[in-house]
């Protein structure tokens, strides 16, 4: 069974969905940084209201 080269994304079932391009994959270093970022200042907004509350 031979098979054309499929340029578009399989999974889009839809017509019009399937004339799309497939969307771009970018990495951004940068991103990491702000996910830690966050989780810290999550963390420590989590812990100043638990410390408040039971001292």
């Amino acid at each position: 069974m031979t098979r054309r080269l499929v340029l578009t994304n399989e999974a889009a079932r839809h017509p019009l969905r399937q004339t799309l391009p497939p969307p771009p994959v970018r990495r951004d270093p940068r991103n990491e940084d702000q996910d830690v970022k966050l989780f810290l200042l999550s963390f420590a907004a989590f812990f100043t209201c638990f410390y408040s509350f039971i001292g």
